[in-house]
């Protein structure tokens, strides 16, 4: 990354970053959460200079959430936000493990009960 939009990711306060936003649809993303460019995102065409550093950084290998807050020195809830921006527009995907869904009709004190048996069965080995 150029040091000019290192500089500039640095300089500019969140709230200027995200427009004010402090949240999005997706803003609630995991730190672990992955971030993989789709091809041809890293050549895309006014985007501010915190979203071309996020596709810069990921453009070589998958990163995360919390990578990509720590590299651009910028809020965690900031680079979440960005991310989401990002995933939305289709210049990036976002890889997430997600929970095991609860069958139509079963409560999740259910689902909770099954995983206790599952841990105490565990325990008991």
């Amino acid at each position: 990354m150029s040091d000019h939009v290192e500089y500039e990711a640095r300089t500019v306060r969140p709230y200027a970053v995200t427009g004010g936003r402090v949240r999005s649809a997706r803003s609630d993303l995991p730190l672990e959460a992955l971030v993989e460019v789709m091809p041809g995102a890293v050549t895309s065409q006014g985007l501010p200079p915190e979203k071309r550093a996020i596709l810069q950084h990921a453009a070589h290998t998958y990163i995360s959430v919390a990578e990509l807050s720590a590299l651009l020195h910028l809020p965690l809830g900031v680079v979440r936000i960005l991310v989401a921006d990002l995933a939305d527009a289709k210049f990036i995907r976002v890889h997430t493990s997600t929970p095991v869904e609860v069958h139509t009709g079963q409560s999740p004190a259910l689902s909770l009960s099954v995983l206790e048996s599952v841990l105490n069965g565990i325990s008991a080995l």
